[in-house]
């Protein structure tokens, strides 16, 4: 918050100048009651005069806002502005200095004209990579744009990185920088001003266009809630604590559907869902049983049991009885198991 009156500052400043001049900026920074912005277009058609034109009265306005005595009268309104943005970090994304300054539009309206016509105020517009944000130091700002776009480079499509480890990499990115501007605070505002990379809702890090990031339906959110568990859960589990942490209505046959046809999950049990990252086999007993056996060559029924359970859970009874099965296991007479040739 600031410790002057953004509104009356900026009727001050537009006092100076005639009451065109005075209206068109008032209507394209939203200065009026309702706080409405206008489009150059929709002025010119109120005007009468091209958009052209009134981008030119627009800013001469400015500028002789920025010539006038009332100017200089309100520096110091100027420099407390400066001293916010460099207390936020030197470079900031525009909705995170204005909701830090104002509490209501129309404020923030009223502080982002005080923006345009403060001399030490610098504003890169949005592109694919960032939004649009604001800095006082062009050093800090660049090193910072630098730095996401390195981590951004470094992630694997479907990565998720803790919010601590995350901010341990874009602390290493930055280590020339003050030390000041590496807290974490400003760390987290840095990393906002990012497209590229984004948080989910349990916040964790990670492309801005993965689905583990950006989750959109039940699948997405129950990748989330296993994961978040690290353990298989059985599909009731899922949809309850889908509810519970995103606070989304997931009906259990729709979760238990969304789980089957979704590559990101494996069934290992009786109901119960692994993620496929984490290494487990699909298919019923006897085919990882089968895979297990052709992979390791001959096992004793010890090492059999001890190799599926890393890959399913199943009770042990149950791995023996489907070795029972003589038309695809062998036992040789060293006791060890092998899988019959197809």
């Amino acid at each position: 918050m600031t410790t002057f009156k953004p509104k009356q500052v900026t009727k001050k400043l537009l006092s100076v100048l005639p009451e065109r001049a005075r209206d068109v900026l008032e209507k394209r920074y939203g200065l009026g009651e309702n706080a409405e912005t206008r489009t150059l277009e929709s002025i010119g058609q109120m005007y009468g005069i091209t958009r052209e034109r009134v981008r030119q009265i627009e800013n001469h306005g400015i500028q002789s806002i920025q010539k006038s005595p009332a100017y200089e009268e309100f520096q110091p309104v100027f420099d407390e502005l400066r001293s916010a943005i460099d207390s936020l970090g030197a470079v900031i994304s525009e909705e995170d200095l204005l909701s830090e300054l104002a509490k209501d539009a129309s404020s923030r309206n009223h502080l982002y004209f005080l923006l345009v016509l403060g001399n030490p105020f610098y504003r890169n517009k949005e592109n694919q990579s960032f939004k649009h944000r604001w800095y006082i130091e062009k050093k800090v700002a660049d090193m910072v744009e630098r730095a996401l776009q390195n981590i951004f480079n470094t992630l694997d499509e479907d990565e998720l990185v803790s919010e601590e480890d995350m901010l341990a990499k874009l602390r290493g990115e930055l280590k020339d920088l003050e030390e000041r501007y590496r807290d974490e605070a400003v760390l987290r505002r840095w990393l906002s001003l990012s497209k590229n990379i984004g948080r989910n809702p349990l916040g964790e890090w990670g492309s801005a266009q993965s689905p583990n990031v950006r989750a959109k339906g039940i699948r997405d959110y129950a990748y989330l809630a296993v994961k978040r568990h690290g353990s298989p859960m059985h599909f009731k589990e899922v949809a309850g604590a889908i509810e519970e942490l995103f606070g989304r209505k997931a009906h259990i046959a729709t979760t238990h559907n969304e789980l089957i046809k979704d590559a990101r999950f494996v069934l290992v049990g009786r109901g119960l869902y692994a993620l496929t990252e984490w290494g487990y086999s699909a298919g019923v007993v006897k085919d990882v049983l089968c895979e297990i056996l052709r992979k390791h060559g001959p096992l004793s029924r010890e090492e059999i049991i001890d190799k599926v359970r890393k890959e399913r859970y199943v009770k042990d009874n149950t791995i023996v009885v489907n070795l029972q099965d003589t038309g695809l296991f062998k036992q040789q007479s060293d006791g060890q198991y092998v899988v019959l040739e197809d």
